[in-house]
């Protein structure tokens, strides 16, 4: 295990909290072509309360990353409601949805995502830029402080390029925790890791959940899931179980 991610292997201990983060009631997801139809999500009921750590795993085209694009605000459902944090996010208008997610939500993708002109320290602080929140001085100094949290105090400097797989994601991470989010929420964090980095990359989600943060993934890397305290399984765009 690298330096940078030499975090004590652990089973993520399950939440003491039981009250709902996530609650999806009826959701159904229809992507139209033309005359074309498909629906991704055909009647999705999912609870899933706070302080949890969740992997959601099934067939590819299942539906597992709608209902994270769902849960995230990235898309809008059908029908149904999705209410996360008590607020009824199908029902904001598209600047109140962004307000939210940059607030309540840090997204993980699987290809990191950074700028390729930006150092690690400035993909960082991207959250804060676009909340304007405090100062350019305060919000490099939370950034500078999320990238010492995963690993990489040393390389606030880099650029993406300079940096490994597991290092760009570690960035990646840092940039989704720079709002202080209640929910970090991964579409295949891991996927695009050699197997060493990628338990590296889940013992620190795996130590975010610990200090309080609802975990969610997406993953095939069974596993991986079966380290989650429960697995969701999508299957022809219902839950198949949970």
């Amino acid at each position: 295990m690298t330096p940078e991610g030499a975090l004590a292997l652990r089973q993520p201990a399950s939440p003491a909290r039981t009250r709902p983060l996530i609650e999806l009631a009826g959701v159904e997801k229809v992507y139209r072509n033309g005359k074309l139809e498909y629906a991704a999500l055909r009647g999705v009921y999912l609870s899933i309360p706070a302080g949890e750590m969740v992997a959601v795993v099934g067939p590819s085209g299942s539906g597992k990353t709608t209902i994270i694009n769902m849960i995230t605000g990235i898309d809008r459902p059908t029908a149904g409601t999705i209410t996360v944090g008590g607020q009824r996010i199908d029902a904001l208008g598209e600047e109140q949805l962004a307000s939210w997610r940059g607030e309540n939500v840090g997204i993980v993708f699987q290809f990191f995502q950074l700028l390729p002109t930006l150092t690690a320290l400035e993909n960082a602080a991207l959250p804060l830029d676009f909340a304007r929140r405090g100062s350019k001085r305060e919000r490099f100094e939370r950034a500078a402080h999320n990238l010492e949290l995963v690993g990489l105090a040393t390389k606030l400097d880099h650029l993406p390029a300079e940096l490994s797989g597991g290092e760009q994601q570690r960035v990646a991470i840092a940039r989704a925790l720079a709002c202080d989010p209640e929910l970090i929420v991964g579409d295949e964090p891991t996927g695009n890791l050699d197997t060493h980095t990628a338990a590296d990359m889940f013992e620190l989600l795996a130590r975010l959940n610990a200090e309080g943060k609802t975990v969610l993934y997406v993953t095939h890397d069974m596993s991986l899931a079966e380290r989650a305290h429960r697995r969701v399984t999508i299957r022809d765009g219902v839950v198949a179980g949970a």
